[in-house]
């Protein structure tokens, strides 16, 4: 294939982008060893705002309840070899209505807040060593964290994470804060 450079390389970025989506269109149909739900479910899994009824077959390690019936359940607290302390969860609506989740949840960190409605402002405090964690953003200023939250149905959940640089080895207990939340305990392996 021959591609010309004019116009400032125009015919191969074009070429480049056709190939790419030639090379991406997926007119297959899925394979009988894959079930067809696998993939819905880990879609809804991915998508903040993926709402899906209260299931009680996750163990919660830690329960923290906030306002308007809002409760986030920790699921998971793991520490990885990079030196980060990832906290998974389930904010679930416990309430009998529809509640629109607080942009107070992302904190008041101008740099957290311009980028919308988040769990931005979960802390984790040590006390026995005197520190306070904060969720860990990226270079453009993002929270590691959940976010495009607005609002979550009677009854209904949606799967959560937040990102902390990981309190020493040592450090077995922290408490976990988000605002408009109640304080939460969380024992770290």
């Amino acid at each position: 294939m021959k591609i010309s450079y004019m116009r400032g390389g125009f015919i191969a970025c074009a070429a480049a982008a056709s190939l790419t989506v030639a090379g991406c269109s997926g007119s297959a149909a899925p394979k009988a060893d894959k079930p067809v739900a696998s993939t819905a479910t880990s879609q809804r899994a991915t998508s903040p705002q993926a709402e899906s009824p209260s299931q009680a077959s996750v163990e919660s390690i830690a329960l923290a309840k906030g306002q308007k019936g809002l409760e986030l359940s920790v699921t998971s607290a793991e520490r990885d070899a990079g030196g980060f302390l990832t906290i998974k969860g389930e904010l679930r609506n416990a309430s009998g209505t529809t509640t629109i989740i607080s942009s107070r949840l992302s904190g008041d960190e101008t740099e957290v807040v311009k980028h919308g409605n988040s769990l931005g402002g979960a802390t984790l405090v040590d006390a026995v060593g005197k520190k306070r964690y904060y969720v860990l953003r990226d270079t453009e200023g993002r929270p590691l964290t959940t976010s495009g939250l607005t609002n979550l149905g009677s009854g209904k959940s949606t799967a959560v994470f937040m990102q902390f640089p990981a309190p020493p080895a040592s450090t077995t207990e922290v408490s976990f804060q988000l605002p408009t939340f109640e304080p939460a305990t969380l024992k770290l392996s």
